[in-house]
C-alpha cells in the first residue's frame, strides 16, 4: 500500500481570479493578483512549496509519486490528479504551481496535471472570484 502523506494550505479568493491559463494552476502567498495571473486561483496562501514538510516533499520526489489537490471554496469543491517527480526542488518560499507539462522549476508542485486554470468548474472559478471567499486546499501525496 503506498504512503499517503497530507499537507492543508489556507488561502482566500482574488476579484482577479481569471482561471484561463491552458497548462497551469498557480497557488500564491502574495496577497495581491494583477489581470494578468491568469492561472492564480488562491492568494495569501498560508504556505508556498518551501513550507511544505520534509515527509512531504521526500514522498513526492519519489519516482511514481502521485498527488491530488483538492480546491474547496465553501460547498464547492474540485479536484486535480498529478505527478511528483525526482527532478522537484519544492524550494519556492511563496508559491506553488502545477503543470500539465514536464517543466519542472523552483515554482512546480506537480507535472503531467489532469487540469490546467481554464478546465476547472465556473462555479468553483465565481467562488475563487470573491475575496471574502475561504478556501482550503488538501495536497494529498501517495508513494
Amino acid at each position: 500500500m503506498p504512503k499517503q502523506i497530507i499537507e492543508i494550505i489556507h488561502g482566500v479568493g482574488h476579484e482577479n481570479v481569471q482561471a484561463t491559463h491552458h497548462s497551469t494552476v498557480e497557488f500564491t502567498k502574495d496577497a495581491a493578483l494583477s489581470i494578468k495571473g491568469d492561472c492564480v486561483l488562491v492568494v495569501s496562501a498560508n504556505k508556498g512549496l518551501g513550507d511544505l514538510s520534509p515527509e512531504f516533499k521526500t514522498n513526492l520526489k519519489k519516482q511514481n509519486a502521485r498527488v491530488t489537490i483538492k480546491i474547496e471554496a465553501g460547498d464547492v469543491s474540485e479536484e486535480i490528479q498529478a505527478q511528483g517527480s525526482p527532478n522537484l526542488t519544492l524550494a519556492h518560499p511563496d508559491e506553488m504551481v502545477l503543470r500539465k507539462s514536464d517543466f519542472v522549476s523552483d515554482r512546480t508542485l506537480g507535472i503531467y496535471a489532469n487540469k490546467a486554470a481554464k478546465d476547472l468548474s465556473r462555479e468553483l472559478v465565481m467562488k475563487l472570484k470573491n475575496p471574502a471567499q475561504k478556501v482550503k486546499i488538501t495536497l494529498t501525496v501517495r508513494a
